[in-house]
């Protein structure tokens, strides 16, 4: 009959390796910068969506007859296709923000993503304020007496449905949530434990 082992005499538990410590732990004020300045950055681009729609938005043919405007096509579908010209921009450019957005901040963060959308919802209100101030007037009136009488005239570019201006951030938080995913950084995993016996005669 052996005598029991005492505490000092047990072999000792293997040691957990310590996990890898993060290399940089979220800091607020750092994502708050880093969110503002996406947001500005990617607003500015709002210009360019603004000029584009501008120049490829189909125009509506309006014509006075001196008391009154009208349409020259009553069955036109230019004001729906000046809507889906800025969804399908929207759309191509929000690809684009959200592709170079990732590429600038591979390891993310939640103001990144923020930022992005918030700046491509005011580039989005640019863009239609832009395009509108730009294009032709919305004064119809003095428009159709500048032209004169029976002269067919380019009426103004409208954004019809609102909803449209969500193309935009739409476009790019899903390239970026799919390329965050597909080639994101991975969390490290820690390293395996393996137990190993005691030595023999302990």
């Amino acid at each position: 009959m052996t005598a029991p082992l005492t505490p000092h005499d047990q072999w000792p538990p293997a040691p957990l390796p310590p996990f890898p410590e993060q290399e940089s732990r979220m800091d607020p004020v750092r994502e708050l910068k880093s969110g503002a300045l996406t947001a500005v950055l990617v607003a500015v681009a709002g210009v360019v969506l603004g000029l584009l729609w501008l120049w490829l938005a189909p125009r509506i043919p309006l014509v006075s007859d001196g008391k009154a405007v009208y349409l020259k096509d009553t069955e036109g579908e230019q004001a729906i296709g000046a809507d889906g010209t800025f969804v399908l921009l929207g759309l191509g450019i929000g690809v684009l923000t959200g592709a170079v957005v990732f590429w600038r901040n591979r390891r993310g963060g939640v103001g990144v993503v923020l930022g992005m959308a918030a700046g491509a919802v005011l580039g989005s209100v640019l863009a239609w304020r832009l395009g509108t101030w730009l294009g032709p007037t919305s004064d119809l009136i003095a428009h159709a007496r500048a032209v004169g009488a029976k002269k067919v005239f380019d009426g103004p570019i409208e954004l019809q449905a609102k909803g449209a201006l969500l193309a935009w951030p739409i476009g790019a938080v899903l390239t970026h949530l799919v390329l965050t995913t597909g080639f994101g950084p991975r969390d490290e995993q820690p390293p395996a434990v393996h137990w190993k016996p005691p030595p023999p005669g302990i």
